[in-house]
């Protein structure tokens, strides 16, 4: 007779998906249950912060520590200026990294890790602000601090009810929402946010405007409206856009020719040379500024279902021009 192997026999015990389910289902209940909990305590917290001179150094061991780097990082990126400190290596040495102006957030399930204890009393000694995440309001560290906030959960999502699970969502959950309401009192925008993410997408869709992915008017095809349709068709294809505007003779835009158009054309014009451009161009085209975002572009083109647009000045006319390519190449979309 066969013996189910150690994989075999562990998903004898529980179906995975009822299992995860589970989980989820838990940790969503933990996160919901800390709503009711936000009282004025979470508003000293955030006073402090803002009233912070320095830094706000975030502190944790074990899965809290792995926690603590994660809301230093998200504070630091919506700006609150945070960096993360280990609670085992502030006591030999990184302690001196902590001043008076700075904020303390201490995080602990049980509120009692000795690591956190040991540095506590010596950040107020020196003057400086604690608040702290346990799930224990009745703890050393809740009770020393300026702040608590509490994060308690009624269990893990561990089937053993032991490994931090809803614990740590609970408390990176309270992290996130103490970053939130730092952000917006800070009025905090969308272009501080891309200032410090300037090497990623993000940035790139906040940060890059149509002026700096378009191409200049001396690299656009254009021709005059009274020009034929074999003319337009030659400046359409050394341009290589896939267009050409088309002015009106005292220098302002008066349409653009298409791909596009010229299909059309072609199935009601018998004599290309005959034709003239300003018969089959469109007029009125979708047009943006130079100092529009580079995203705005895209979602115009998108939304019209166009692959060119013309750039204009507050006058119409014509600054440069730009086509999905441009986006791609600039990695906006």
């Amino acid at each position: 007779m066969n013996t189910p192997g150690p994989a075999e026999s562990a998903r004898s015990k529980a179906d995975p998906l009822q299992l995860a389910a589970r989980v989820l289902s838990i940790e969503a209940e933990a996160v919901a249950a800390l709503i009711p909990r936000l009282d004025g305590d979470f508003l000293r917290a955030l006073d402090l912060i803002l009233a912070c001179r320095g830094r706000v150094i975030v502190s944790g061991i074990g899965k809290s520590g792995h926690v603590a780097r994660k809301i230093a990082a998200t504070l630091a990126s919506t700006g609150t200026p945070a960096y993360f400190v280990h609670a085992a290596e502030a006591s030999h040495g990184d302690l001196g990294m902590i001043t008076r102006d700075d904020v303390l957030v201490a995080l602990s399930n049980s509120g009692e890790g000795e690591e956190l204890l040991a540095i506590v009393p010596l950040v107020k000694r020196q003057g400086g602000a604690i608040v702290a995440i346990t799930g224990n309001p009745s703890s050393s560290l809740a009770r020393e601090a300026d702040a608590h906030l509490d994060a308690a959960v009624k269990e893990e999502a561990c089937p053993l009810n032991l490994a931090p699970t809803a614990s740590t969502t609970a408390a990176l959950a309270l992290g996130d929402a103490l970053a939130v309401a730092l952000l917006d009192a800070r009025g905090f925008s969308a272009d501080d946010f891309a200032r410090s993410h300037p090497g990623g997408s993000l940035g790139r869709r906040l940060l890059t405007h149509v002026r700096d992915v378009m191409r200049p008017a001396s690299q656009v095809p254009a021709v005059l409206e009274s020009a034929s349709l074999r003319e337009a068709l030659l400046a359409m294809t050394r341009g290589g856009m896939g267009m050409t505007a088309v002015m009106a003779a005292d220098g302002a835009l008066a349409g653009i020719f298409t791909d596009g158009d010229l299909r059309r054309a072609l199935d009601r014009v018998s004599d290309i040379h005959a034709t003239a451009v300003s018969q089959v161009m469109t007029r009125g085209p979708r047009t943006i500024t130079p100092d529009a975002l580079a995203v705005a572009a895209a979602e115009m083109m998108e939304h019209h279902k166009i692959n060119q647009l013309l750039v204009l000045d507050g006058a119409g006319y014509l600054l440069g021009a730009l086509t999905t390519h441009d986006l791609m190449q600039a990695k906006v979309i």
